[in-house]
């Protein structure tokens, strides 16, 4: 039965060995099944969490422009441990980081025209966080591209 579990939830998208545990806990399967299943499909190579962690943070950073703070989080409620975590994060840099953070302002930048800077600043900064962006790369992005629209922003911090 554990089996036959793992394999449809593996079926329908990636799991981690977190996620397919606390399906088989759910489903009332004994531990000692459970976790004989669990080995062996890690053998196999069907449940392979580092593998999982680098897809995860490549889709979600590149698809959603999620950034390393975030992607941290998310891999971690899903049961990732944190050396595995941070393996995968670090693979970003920031570089990469800065380029698609400033993707998404340019994006966001034209429906915020009609705003006043201070306005405009928030609402891109507010994007930014809730991605994952700290407040200092966010400022300098957003700085950056309302200079380039000829817009100088007053003080050195968020209004």
């Amino acid at each position: 039965m554990a089996r036959a579990i793992v394999l449809r939830l593996l079926t329908m998208a990636p799991k981690t060995r977190a996620q397919l545990s606390e399906a088989l806990r759910k489903r009332d399967v004994p531990e000692a099944a459970a976790d004989a299943v669990l080995d062996r499909f890690s053998e196999l190579g069907l449940i392979n969490d580092e593998a999982f962690a680098e897809a995860w943070v490549d889709s979600r950073h590149h698809g959603r422009g999620l950034a390393k703070r975030a992607l941290a989080a998310e891999l971690r409620y899903r049961g990732v441990d944190n050396d595995t975590v941070k393996e995968a994060v670090e693979r970003l840099d920031s570089d990469q980081e800065a380029e698609t953070a400033r993707r998404l302002v340019d994006r966001k930048l034209a429906s915020t025209r009609s705003l006043d800077p201070q306005t405009r600043t928030r609402r891109l900064a507010g994007m930014l966080a809730r991605k994952g962006y700290s407040s200092g790369l966010a400022y300098r992005v957003i700085r950056e591209a309302l200079d380039e629209e000829g817009i100088e922003l007053e003080g050195d911090g968020f209004p």
